[in-house]
């Protein structure tokens, strides 16, 4: 196994053993959401889930810490929750075209989780100003926020006969929300965060032909000039965040609603302009199965950036063999630099509230295998 010297200045503020952000909600949180507890009964359970799960990072020994998106209904519901403009009762029908046999209910439809875009949009509170103040409080180590990408929204948000009336087309509503976010990551990224996440989970419709044909029929969007406007936005908001001292990521996701998946194909049709045009410290990237094609597009990433291998299933149950792991960080080292690269699971642990098909006994055993393969790889 290839090894990094021990004395590499690396290896101190790369943050190897990462986490994407979610964890699942425990069932008395669900329970709460469910029967409409009251909010002020409601924010001191979520308190109390949020100390524990913070303890327990501690515990096997991340050295970077989330509050598990507890308060959220699902990853981007800071963003919905925060900004009037979305009829949440609305949705984009498209269907989850494969699942995992494993899978439990297979959903509707993949928007399900978010609504349509009716009026202009207006933010009434801070994206993340009623988790922050929690966090810094009471986090024993550095803070991760996570956001949704404003990339996320043009698809999933935008409805012909609908959203059209005030954002002439997807590319002007992702302008809008642009403008909302960029504004908000000047203002979290000098609040003491140490670390700022945008989810990306749409670039994966550049990876697979059946979702390049729909962008074209269904959103009548010409590709290319789609994957220019959401760089160009991720890089905007980017830029609103860039701090000394302050770690700025990107997750790049193919689905992951309730262990479901939407999306296939390897990182070869963006992989140069991704890399290259980005402007951020971390590809965090999923490499779990062979939906997520090889390695070689990471010949593609230039010096100063790092890539975090999503080598371990946050969809499965199944505990992952420390040796495989090993076997695929050397894969992958022989690509791009071992200081280069880091590791994490592919994805969240609760995309939505309803959480993916396992346990949290599952969870923190994942985790915790992150956290000693990280050691053996790359040293304390």
């Amino acid at each position: 196994m290839t090894s990094l010297p021990p004395d590499s200045p690396q290896i101190s503020n790369q943050y190897r053993a990462d986490h994407v952000g979610s964890l699942l909600r425990p069932a008395e949180l669900l329970e709460a959401r469910r029967t409409h507890l009251p909010a002020d009964q409601l924010r001191a359970l979520e308190d109390r889930h949020i100390e524990r799960v913070l303890a327990k990072q501690k515990e096997i020994g991340l050295g970077i810490f989330t509050d598990g998106e507890l308060r959220r209904s699902n990853f981007m519901s800071d963003f919905t929750d925060a900004v009037e403009g979305f009829d949440l009762g609305d949705a984009v029908p498209r269907n989850w075209d494969e699942a995992p046999k494993t899978a439990p209910q297979k959903p509707a439809t993949v928007s399900s989780i978010t609504g349509i875009v009716n009026a202009r949009l207006k933010q009434r509170q801070p994206l993340t100003g009623h988790e922050l103040p929690y966090l810094r409080q009471h986090a024993p180590g550095p803070i991760k926020m996570t956001l949704p990408s404003a990339t996320q929204f043009p698809a999933i948000s935008f409805k012909y006969g609908v959203t059209d009336a005030v954002y002439r087309d997807p590319f002007a509503l992702l302008e809008a929300i642009t403008a909302i976010m960029t504004e908000d990551l000047k203002i979290l990224a000098g609040s003491g965060v140490s670390y700022l996440q945008i989810d990306a989970p749409r670039y994966s419709y550049f990876l697979d032909s059946k979702w390049c044909k729909w962008m074209r029929t269904e959103l009548r969007v010409d590709t290319d000039a789609m994957l220019t406007a959401s760089l160009r936005a991720d890089n905007a908001c980017f830029a609103a965040a860039r701090q000394p001292g302050v770690t700025l990521a990107i997750h790049l996701c193919r689905g992951n609603n309730r262990s479901h998946w939407y999306a296939e194909g390897g990182y070869e049709a963006i992989a140069e302009r991704l890399f290259h045009e980005l402007a951020v410290d971390r590809f965090l990237l999923e490499y779990d199965d062979e939906r997520s094609g090889s390695f070689e597009p990471l010949k593609l990433v230039p010096k100063g950036k790092t890539v975090v291998l999503g080598l371990v299933s946050s969809k499965r149950a199944e505990l992952e063999r420390k040796q495989d792991l090993l076997r695929r960080i050397d894969e992958a080292a022989r690509l791009l630099p071992l200081e280069q690269l880091a590791l994490s699971p592919q994805c969240g642990f609760a995309s939505t509230m309803e959480g993916n098909a396992l346990t949290e006994a599952d969870q923190w055993a994942k985790l915790q295998l992150v956290v000693e393969t990280a050691r053996e790889v790359w040293g304390s």
